[in-house]
């Protein structure tokens, strides 16, 4: 794929793009962003640079109106350059130590736990996958807010997937071991069914040297800001909790 790089001001409105689509799960148009975002141009003006951002590959026209969607690509140009992590209040953090605190005793009540837990947090589906053919799942009923899977097929597809621990190990050993805090956004998930979909993964270790995968599945359009830290504090817990085992 071309490698495109943005102007100053071009970074700024796929950002407000980029934030008004995950706020709102609607196409955004030139008025209403220059309106609510204070941009010092003309919508004539906001019109050129997103037809030139869509261009470029980071927004689509939507099909039922003039408005703009961010692309998987707009999204990762996005997590990698201008992404601002929102950490979790201290309050939530000690919650959900103390709510795994209670399960340390025994792996599977335990991962069951946190899983739930990072659904609860991120108000998405939740999974964590072991090395041991375990499939740990909780919050489906969370992706049914978002217009994505009003697709039955997309709905049916998630949730089957839930069940194929030969596929998701498949899609999760994609993961290089080098990276900590794995995004995939459409495509890069390897299935042509779940192009509509992005997922965060982080590595976690398991005692008697097994390991996993804990992490975050839902439209593409995730609230990254929320759901990494989310996933990485799920992480750092379960792996320091099974240390002492």
């Amino acid at each position: 794929m071309e490698s495109y790089q943005l102007t100053q001001r071009q970074q700024e409105i796929l950002e407000s793009i980029i934030k008004e689509y995950v706020e709102t799960s609607e196409p955004v148009g030139s008025e209403g962003l220059v309106k609510k975002y204070g941009f010092e141009f003309s919508p004539a003006t906001m019109r050129n640079e997103m037809a030139e951002l869509s261009r470029k590959g980071f927004l689509q026209k939507d099909h039922v109106s003039a408005g703009r969607v961010p692309t998987p690509m707009g999204f990762r140009y996005y997590i990698k350059n201008m992404l601002e992590e929102r950490e979790l209040p201290v309050v939530q953090e000690v919650a959900i130590k103390q709510r795994l605190w209670d399960k340390k005793h025994d792996v599977h009540s335990l991962l069951r736990e946190a899983a739930l837990a990072l659904s609860e947090e991120v108000q998405n589906l939740a999974i964590i996958v072991t090395d041991d053919d375990h499939i740990y799942a909780a919050g489906a009923a969370h992706i049914l807010r978002h217009p994505e899977f009003y697709d039955i097929d997309l709905t049916r597809t998630v949730l089957h997937l839930m069940d194929q621990y030969d596929i998701m190990n498949a899609i999760l050993n994609q993961i290089s071991p080098d990276v900590d805090t794995a995004v995939m956004l459409g495509e890069e998930i390897g299935l042509q069914s779940l192009s509509q979909c992005g997922m965060v993964v982080n590595k976690i270790d398991l005692p008697n040297n097994h390991h996993g995968y804990v992490g975050v599945l839902g439209p593409y359009r995730l609230d990254y800001s929320s759901v990494i830290p989310a996933v990485r504090y799920i992480q750092n817990t379960v792996n320091e909790l099974f240390r002492a085992w």
